[in-house]
């Protein structure tokens, strides 16, 4: 069950995926680098047996197996398997403070630190260490720790990550997306709550809390990019989501054309949304070879520039001749869009008008998406107008910070920003930023 939501989720990491499970006396496990398809045959699933499970796929970060999660770890006093999702922001400074006391770091992962918290805490019980050592992490994080008698789940008091909660007959299953509920047939009972811990064992489910609800603050970018159109956040559906962000799009922008295309897939819902609301027919400009995956989450900008070749094929037939729309979700770095507006005019297109259902990308995000630096954003360091001259295309609009908020139709009961992160478009997170402080060893050989 385990293996087939992992499948369900691989869209949100494709550089490596892990398995651990427990039988009630002891915790085993198998990861690699690579997809889950590459990673586990029906051999080594077999040899996971067990009464519970927690799987995790990879994006970004270090590359090396042993920064592939869960994380196992093994002790005289019980062993216990840690899967992380978003960025623990002081994960440097605590590290440091480790490190000065003793500790031993094997990987170079946010993960391994809350680790070391937990088992150095002074507390007795399980939950407790658990809640020690979430109380001193910044940042966001969906966390999930297996030990050999109990599964606990936590959420960061932003709620910057997705996590939910479902049941199949009468076990529970905890899930980054409610996509992979679907598959295995699992009900949807609830989101995880910001700030609060969830103990899951045979004698059922137990609900506590760690920290009081700071300001909410889920991740815009989920809506817009990063999780699947069947998913459900916060009860809203992320295909009606992008749908109605490609409607506000159409009434903000003041473009003309033949025809409206999406960049696939996670455009395709907002291009359709645009398309009924501008009247103009929506076509399928581009086609995606199911074959490869995401250029964005691609660990090198040369690997991503060669994924745009690979995965991307302008339809001539539709294209010649036409003024065409092309509708994107963002523009991060511009490598993608610029290829994708020379493909088109290579095949026919007499204009090309980019149309982007999200406001422009100014700051680097610090909670788990691969851009970190002012200098990766194209539109951190160029106005509209040079980026429209870069990307070469004959338009260029974005979706305004309002337009989005409502599009997307959280309620204004949800605090600031409809309860959303909004710091890579308005550069104001939700939580203070540290400084990205260099363990001594890092300093020497840089």
């Amino acid at each position: 069950m385990t293996y087939y939501g992992l499948h369900s989720l691989q869209h949100r990491g494709q550089e490596g995926v892990g398995i651990v499970t427990t039988d009630g006396e002891r915790l085993q496990g198998i990861k690699g680098e690579g997809l889950l398809n590459e990673v586990f045959d029906e051999k080594k699933l077999d040899s996971l047996k067990g009464i519970g499970a927690i799987g995790h796929v990879r994006y970004g970060g270090k590359k090396g197996i042993e920064n592939i999660q869960p994380l196992l770890f093994h002790s005289s006093s019980g062993s216990l398997a840690l899967a992380q999702n978003g960025n623990l922001i002081n994960a440097n400074d605590l590290k440091h403070q480790l490190e000065m006391q003793g500790s031993i770091f094997q990987t170079n992962t946010d993960t391994e630190v809350l680790a070391h918290l937990i088992k150095r805490s002074g507390y007795l019980a399980q939950e407790d260490k658990v809640k020690n050592a979430l109380s001193m992490v910044k940042g966001a994080y969906s966390f999930m720790m297996l030990t050999e008698k109990e599964l606990i789940i936590a959420q960061d008091p932003n709620g910057l990550r997705p996590l939910s909660i479902g049941k199949v007959g009468d076990a529970y299953c905890v899930a980054a997306e409610t996509c992979a509920y679907d598959l295995i047939g699992a009900e949807y009972i609830r989101d995880v709550e910001p700030g609060e811990l969830i103990i899951i064992d045979r004698d059922g489910i137990h609900e506590e809390r760690f920290s009081l609800s700071a300001t909410h603050a889920m991740c815009t970018m989920e809506y817009v990019y990063f999780s699947r159109p069947d998913s459900d956040i916060g009860g809203i559906n992320i295909h009606t989501a992008r749908k109605n962000l490609g409607k506000q799009l159409a009434l903000e922008v003041n473009v003309q054309g033949d025809v409206v295309t999406g960049v696939p897939d996670s455009s395709i819902s907002a291009a359709i949304g645009f398309a009924e609301t501008a009247g103009i027919p929506y076509e399928l400009g581009l086609i995606k070879n199911r074959y490869v995956g995401r250029t964005f989450i691609k660990p090198t900008q040369e690997l991503r520039e060669q994924g745009v070749k690979m995965k991307l094929s302008p339809v001539r037939k539709v294209v010649e001749g036409k003024r065409v729309i092309m509708v994107d979700d963002s523009i991060v770095r511009g490598t993608t869009s610029k290829r994708i507006v020379r493909m088109l005019k290579q095949a026919g297109a007499k204009e090309v008008h980019v149309c982007i259902s999200s406001p422009p990308m100014t700051n680097p995000c610090f909670y788990g998406i691969d851009v970190s630096t002012h200098e990766e954003l194209i539109a951190a360091n160029h106005s509209m107008e040079e980026i429209r001259e870069i990307i070469e295309a004959d338009s260029l609009t974005f979706l305004s910070v309002e337009g989005m908020l409502k599009a997307i139709g959280r309620s204004e009961n949800m605090g600031k920003n409809c309860g959303q992160c909004m710091a890579c478009f308005t550069g104001e997170y939700p939580t203070e930023i540290y400084p990205d402080t260099p363990l001594p060893y890092e300093k020497e050989m840089k």
